[in-house]
């Protein structure tokens, strides 16, 4: 059986968040998603579950950390090439995302971060295998 991951976050705006996730260039999995979800299809067996506030506080019995003020945690996406680094980043600064870091160059590894609508840290990078 293949594997999928589905990394779950809340979002305090769900049609903005739409919005930004669409700009970047990604599709939405219509099964997963619903009244108060989006579900962003990242790659092959990747997602990113968005969850209004209410309804991730469906799933936890812990207080929910506000990204914006701490890191919950940073999501890096493995992509075939440098120039999909950029063109994501790009797509994403430009629909409102803000730079997360300086850009890393290592020759063989590229990467670039930036937050979300929400403060989410997401990092694109690439590696030479």
């Amino acid at each position: 059986m293949a594997r999928k991951i589905f990394v779950n976050l809340p979002v305090k705006d769900l049609a903005r968040t739409a919005e930004f996730w669409s700009a970047c260039g990604f599709e939405f999995d219509e099964r997963w998603g619903g009244e108060h979800s989006l579900c962003v299809v990242l790659g092959e067996g990747l997602h990113a579950m968005l969850l209004s506030y209410e309804r991730f506080l469906d799933f936890t019995l812990k207080p929910v950390a506000d990204a914006v003020k701490v890191t919950e945690v940073m999501t890096c996406v493995h992509v075939g090439s440098r120039e999909e680094v950029d063109a994501v980043v790009d797509r994403a600064l430009a629909a409102g995302g803000t730079q997360f870091r300086l850009p890393m160059d290592y020759g063989v590894i590229y990467g670039r971060s930036f937050e979300d609508l929400d403060g989410h840290i997401w990092e694109w990078m690439w590696m030479e295998e």
